[in-house]
């Protein structure tokens, strides 16, 4: 028998009548399920049930991904460009899971290691200028190298190294190209480079990245998911590989990663 797992948006966890709705509907189909509200609350599930946005599910992905537990979304946030259901189609997603009838998709995230910190992310890794403080830089300066080989030194407010998942994210606003999930690659996008031939470089997801500052002034921000983990000044090279593990996304059959992209991102086509 299949256990399902419940994560609910934390704005949502207080709100009663919306979790008893959710249960409800979930007990005509499940008999073994609990509240996850922390990531030791996943072991022993087979299925995490996230209902909010991107943000929610990026939160536990990575625990997810360590502990070989399926993901499915239920959008109840801004663009839920990651979740499989809207919330409308509660009851066909929990009869989707029980009968088996489903795909799965398999996402690459990044490892990024610097000192003694490791850190994944499924959407992107960013290494941003301090806006804020006596840490306050007008740019940073970086060196990319890709397996020993220097791809350019980037003097830039920032750079966004991304997976295909992320790749519709910062990465596209800031100018990248849209990688579809099936492509083992990665993607590094500057922000706002001061120089016209800074472009995005996408490169082999078997490759080492390394980063190297160049300069001493200021502090880096570190950003993972879309969370700061770290502002530091004194930083040795940052390595962003392939992680040793993937999310695994419950999908329908019938998903078409560019029909979601024409919907989620309001492209109209004629």
């Amino acid at each position: 028998m299949i256990k399902v797992g419940l994560y609910f948006k934390q704005s949502y966890r207080g709100k009663r009548d919306y979790t008893d709705g959710v249960l409800s509907v979930l007990k005509k189909h499940v008999s073994e399920y609990k509240i996850v509200n922390q990531c030791s609350d996943l072991d022993g599930i087979d299925v995490l049930m996230v209902f909010g946005g991107d943000g929610t599910i990026l939160h536990m992905a990575s625990e997810c991904a360590r502990r070989g537990v399926k993901i499915i979304g239920v959008n109840y946030g801004h663009t839920g460009f990651l979740a499989e259901f809207e919330p409308e189609k509660l009851d066909e997603a929990i009869e989707m899971i029980c009968r088996g009838e489903y795909k799965l998709q398999e996402r690459s995230m990044l490892k990024i290691s610097y000192g003694d910190k490791t850190f994944y992310a499924l959407n992107d890794l960013v290494i941003q200028r301090c806006t804020s403080g006596n840490e306050f830089s007008n740019t940073i300066n970086l060196r990319a190298a890709i397996d020993g080989a220097v791809v350019d030194n980037y003097t830039a407010d920032g750079l966004i190294v991304s997976t295909p998942t992320g790749s519709t994210a910062y990465s596209l606003a800031a100018g990248g190209s849209i990688l579809t999930p099936d492509i083992d690659a990665f993607i590094m996008t500057p922000i706002c480079a001061h120089s016209l031939h800074s472009r995005p470089v996408v490169y082999s997801d078997k490759s080492t990245l390394a980063l190297t500052r160049t300069d001493r002034r200021g502090a880096l921000n570190i950003v993972v998911d879309g969370i700061s983990v770290d502002c530091v000044c004194d930083i040795g090279g940052i390595l962003v590989t392939k992680a040793e593990y993937k999310v695994a996304f419950i999908t329908s059959f019938n998903n078409n990663f560019f029909n979601k992209l024409l919907i989620k991102l309001n492209i109209w086509s004629k």
